[in-house]
């Protein structure tokens, strides 16, 4: 028999040879080398094993090399490749981009997934073994951000989607993300809903008129009336429009610089317009007409900036809204309140719920949980400036008329010309909180607003509603 020896994993057998003592691919092998045991040798072969192992870690030991003379050579199963976190990643992104071009995938989803996973999870894993990776250490990388609940359910999602990919070649193991668990959003989590009286918004219209011009002035003046989604609105096409029948087609969005042919709840909806967005399409087509006629469009996009360019991101016009709504008295708010505005409105009016949120494009529920604390407070007052707004009259539109000649002086006045820098958007689809402004009421700083998402606000299905046989409903 041999000695033994103090050296972990290394041996003496006989007088001239050492033994090594390791597990490779799920198998234990104990090959020996010709070489006398002495301690010098014996601490050699320990930093031998301890290299052997590092290069098992990395999947490059080739066992052949190591141990030519093996005499089970040939019983030893060629190495498997073990891949890195990285390596998965990038296949579970090759397979994200090939479902968007199939239209299985919006492509904003597939690059939140590429920046979430370049941004949290690549620098602390991605050169990992990706099997070797614990549950403890995922959740120890996500539990180290402060991050609001949306954000947090957003990256482990991401990671949870890669790793169900990656574990699909070993159905035998156990996935550690599996056990990582989202958020759940509460109503606290979810901001109120506060929409823009009327008189707020006709004199924020007349300020983004005057200071902006009729383009972008009838941009914002439109969405205030229809209550579409800035992405839908931007993706717009001359041909949406159907004169005749006083409808526009809504079905399809611009996202990231990107058009996709369908809207965020993945429904075609055609939209009734009012009086008042049909005096606003009027008078913008006129413009767009004289655009044309002066070679400054070349699209057929429906809406565009001042120079006849069309409009695409969001991003660029929410920029002039900010600038026009720091000017005003009135609580700040950003430009997707303007469609809390529209649904809220038309309850106000009492229409229909469900003609309102097939309108809108969302269920009467999120509807009824979003909107309907703000309808028990509406006045006849409020109800008939509303109603005056939306229809075509000359003595509703007068006022409105007087407020924009009125800003348009006193900007020639201060011979003030207002820049807009266009930056390329840093997030998909950025939003803002809900908002309107009621008399007596305190909300949010604006600054606050503009920190929130949009996205997911109408996705919890546990916060509670109101029925609907708590509004009175009236006929279309």
């Amino acid at each position: 028999m041999g000695r033994k020896s103090i050296h972990s994993g290394v041996s003496a057998v006989g007088s001239d040879r050492i033994q090594f003592d390791f597990e490779f691919d799920g198998v234990r092998y104990r090959p020996t080398l010709k070489r006398i045991p002495s301690e010098a040798n014996l601490k050699r072969a320990c930093k031998q094993l301890l290299e052997i192992k590092q290069r098992i870690a990395v999947g490059a030991f080739v066992f052949p090399e190591e141990f030519p003379d093996y005499r089970f050579i040939k019983n030893v199963e060629p190495p498997q490749k073990r891949r890195t976190c990285d390596q998965v990643f990038d296949e579970f992104l090759l397979g994200c981009d090939s479902r968007v071009a199939k239209k299985d995938l919006a492509f904003v989803t597939a690059e939140g997934y590429r920046k979430l996973l370049a941004q949290i999870w690549r620098p602390e894993i991605g050169p990992r073994i990706f099997d070797e990776i614990r549950y403890s250490e995922l959740a120890k990388i996500a539990n180290a951000y402060q991050w609001s609940k949306k954000t947090y359910n957003n990256a482990i999602s991401v990671v949870r989607c890669a790793f169900d990919y990656g574990y699909r070649d070993h159905p035998e193991k156990h996935n550690p993300a599996s056990g990582l668990n989202c958020l759940r959003m509460t109503k606290k989590d979810r901001p109120a809903v506060a929409p823009f009286t009327i008189q707020e918004a006709e004199s924020l219209i007349a300020r983004l008129h005057a200071d902006w011009g009729e383009a972008i002035g009838n941009f914002d003046e439109f969405r205030f009336f229809t209550g579409l989604r800035p992405s839908e609105q931007i993706a717009l096409l001359v041909t949406d429009y159907n004169a005749p029948r006083a409808v526009l087609s809504v079905t399809k969005a611009r996202v990231l610089r990107r058009d996709k042919d369908r809207t965020k709840t993945q429904e075609d909806r055609h939209i009734e317009l009012c009086p008042r967005a049909l005096e606003v399409l009027r008078r913008h087509l006129a413009l767009r007409d004289e655009y044309v006629a002066a070679g400054k469009i070349r699209h057929e996009h429906l809406f565009f900036l001042e120079d006849g360019r069309p409009i695409s991101d969001p991003e660029i016009t929410r920029r002039r809204w900010s600038e026009s709504i720091k000017a005003l008295n009135i609580q700040r708010r950003g430009p997707y309140h303007a469609r809390h505005s529209s649904v809220t409105w038309q309850l106000m009016l009492g229409k229909n719920l469900l003609w309102v949120a097939k309108q809108h494009g969302h269920s009467v529920e999120v509807m009824l949980r979003m909107y309907a604390a703000w309808l028990d407070g509406a006045t006849d007052a409020d109800i008939h400036a509303i109603k005056q707004a939306m229809e075509k009259r000359p003595t509703a539109r007068a006022a409105y008329l007087d407020s924009r000649i009125e800003f348009s002086a006193l900007n020639a006045v201060k011979n003030h010309v207002k820049q807009i820098v266009i930056c390329p958007p840093k997030s998909p689809e950025p939003a803002s909180r809900l908002a309107i402004g009621k008399a007596g009421t305190t909300l949010s700083s604006g600054n606050d607003l503009e920190k929130k998402w949009r996205r997911g606000w109408d996705s919890n299905p546990r916060a509670g509603i109101t029925r609907p046989s708590d509004f009175e409903s009236a006929p279309l």
